[in-house]
């Protein structure tokens, strides 16, 4: 393939990871556009892009998700191409098509490899032919209830039904029973049509106490295909990752081999280019399973880039730019281990429901081995429309101990005023024996935590107190400071301890 240049990228998402993206085009001096609803006028992404055009309303199905919006702001801001981050359009092979149609650059895999692994049943087809394990379940939608029960049946309970358009535990629904069946799939096709349009969904067996491990590819378009080892992403709370790592404590390099061999089998076969994760079950006997794949830049990518030295968004600019890879599978090397924190803006005591308002006082954590991926800054709201992330907590250590270590610390340090946080609950993880042990697996918040736990409740709330009289003291400060502005005729700058 021919080599394109990109000298401007129109990030079509918002909150961290626009942020993220626009730094890593910063670095490699590349003019960044921001798009916006109405309700992100302010956010942070478009304060820090170069550019920025407000592509609708509020409501992400009246904005961030319409191509025609989005399209005409990379045409009006000349931009070369498109990076969707991940969520939104990202894997929307009609959007990627669209995109190269009008002769602009989509920043990941061709439509064609999307459509083939964006579909979890062409995917798990493809994956069975190239010889890549899979769970035992269909290989097409459900598509009348008296069949999917025998299907049940043959497959054994209990059984998953999933959407097959879905992703981030959206359309899924675990069945014990025969007797809950007709109800799971009602429920998983009503929630996949609302969430991805398509209320197509399959049935697959549950495996029991499973870890959930992933393989971080990159690919280019020259062949060329490398797998950047593994991240443990077990610890979820309603089928959706709160806390990742990597590497994995199960993982021997024996089997991160094995598992990566297979995800670059997989990639191949749909002549996949640029960054793609596979997603694997791995049983108690350390039997792994494909599961789908994630035709996308990963929320967790930051932990494998802490671990590998290897910047992915960049690698997926240079990839798209027609740039072979740098480095070749002997060259990958795992330094240390790097846990991930998300910080939602969520209620933990009350089965984490988003917590909606202004960010009155934010006061990350720094200090050695830490690293924050952040879309909200003080004085921002955590929209009602959107995810409720804040930012991403990341802490790197020699060793797993260490970095569990460092988090801990840094999750204690945080400070928010204004919304309710997960740091409490991210903290109940890093005191948890088994976590501490690595003895758990998927079923880790269901079986181990209960808001009852939550031993850092009043530290943290004397925490936020003491960041709230602060807070409450600067701004008594910036008033005094205002009202002697104003009730002086010497210049501003000289107040402010400036020269003119």
């Amino acid at each position: 393939m021919p080599k394109r240049t990109i000298k401007k990228i129109l990030i079509a998402n918002r909150g961290e990871i626009a942020l993220r993206i626009i730094r890593a085009c910063r670095e490699m001096g590349i003019t960044t556009v921001a798009v916006y609803s109405e309700a992100d006028r302010t956010a942070a992404h478009v304060r820090l892009a170069d550019e920025a055009y407000c592509v609708g309303e509020a409501p992400s199905s009246k904005s961030y998700l319409v191509m025609e919006n989005i399209l005409n702001a990379a045409k009006q801001s000349k931009a070369d191409a498109i990076h969707p981050g991940y969520g939104f359009l990202s894997e929307n092979e009609d959007f990627a098509q669209l995109v190269n149609d009008n002769g602009i650059i989509f920043i990941g895999p061709s439509p064609e490899a999307m459509a083939k692994m964006g579909s979890k049943t062409e995917a798990r087809k493809l994956a069975k032919s190239a010889g890549v394990p899979t769970v035992p379940g269909t290989e097409e939608g459900i598509r009348d209830k008296a069949g999917a029960k025998t299907i049940a049946e043959k497959i054994g309970f209990p059984i998953l039904i999933k959407a097959a358009a879905g992703g981030g535990g959206k359309g899924m629904r675990v069945v014990e029973r025969a007797s809950e069946l007709n109800d799971a799939i009602d429920r998983a096709q009503g929630e996949a049509r609302s969430a991805f349009g398509d209320d197509t969904v399959y049935i697959e067996k549950y495996v029991t106490k499973p870890r959930h491990i992933e393989i971080q590819i990159l690919a280019d378009e020259h062949g060329n295909v490398v797998y950047l080892g593994e991240r443990e992403c077990s610890i979820q709370r309603r089928h959706q990752k709160v806390v990742e790592e990597a590497p994995s404590a199960i993982v021997s390099p024996e089997l991160r081999k094995k598992m990566g061999e297979s995800a670059v089998k997989l990639a191949k076969a749909c002549n996949y280019a640029n960054a793609g994760t596979l997603e694997f079950l791995v049983d108690a006997d350390l039997n792994y399973y494909f599961l789908e794949m994630n035709t996308r830049l990963q929320v967790e990518h930051p932990v494998t880039e802490m671990v590998t030295g290897i910047d992915i968004v960049k690698q997926q600019i240079l990839v798209a730019s027609g740039e072979t890879l740098p480095f070749k599978q002997e060259d990958i090397r795992i330094s240390g281990h790097a846990i991930e924190c998300r910080i939602y803006a969520e209620d933990v005591e009350n089965n984490f429901a988003p917590s909606i308002g202004k960010i009155e006082h934010l006061e990350p954590s720094l200090g050695p081995g830490i690293r924050e991926d952040s879309g909200i800054f003080e004085g921002d709201s955590v929209q009602i429309y959107y995810d409720p992330m804040i930012s991403k907590l990341v802490a790197w250590g020699n060793d797993r101990a260490q970095a569990i270590d460092r988090m801990r610390r840094a999750l204690r340090e945080y400070a928010v005023v204004g919304v309710e946080t997960t740091i409490p609950f991210c903290l109940f993880v890093m005191e948890n024996d088994k976590f501490i042990q690595a003895d758990f697996d998927t079923s880790f918040v269901a079986q181990e935590f209960s808001p009852a736990k939550l031993k850092y409740k009043e530290e943290k709330i004397a925490a936020i107190a003491a960041a709230l009289h602060d807070y409450t003291n600067k701004q008594s400060q910036k008033s005094a400071f205002t009202a002697s502005q104003q009730n002086s005729k010497v210049s501003r700058w000289k107040l402010a301890g400036r020269k003119l």
